[in-house]
């Protein structure tokens, strides 16, 4: 899978159709807020969804920034997996 990266979101397209996606919003306090994920209901059921959490995850590591997930999605991945408690935002 192809997850492309530009400045806030992630995403995996097709011939110019999007497929999937996670948007986030940079803070200036070393955060980022995650606030959208969507998946084509082509790709559901295959691990896309986690595969853009991760890059996401990756990212905010290189970036040495602390994520803070509104979108119900990514809060309940991030906050249901111990690997991710890095770069958790402290509520």
């Amino acid at each position: 899978m192809d997850i492309k990266h530009e400045e806030g979101r992630f995403f995996v397209e097709d011939s110019g159709n999007m497929l999937a996606e996670l948007s986030y919003v940079p803070a200036s306090n070393g955060r980022m807020e995650i606030n959208h994920t969507y998946v084509d209901e082509k790709l559901r059921g295959q691990g896309v969804g986690e595969q853009l959490i991760e890059e996401a995850v990756s990212y905010a590591r290189q970036q040495n920034k602390k994520i803070v997930p509104t979108c119900s999605y990514a809060k309940s991945k991030l906050e249901e997996d111990s690997q991710y408690k890095d770069v958790l935002a402290k509520q």
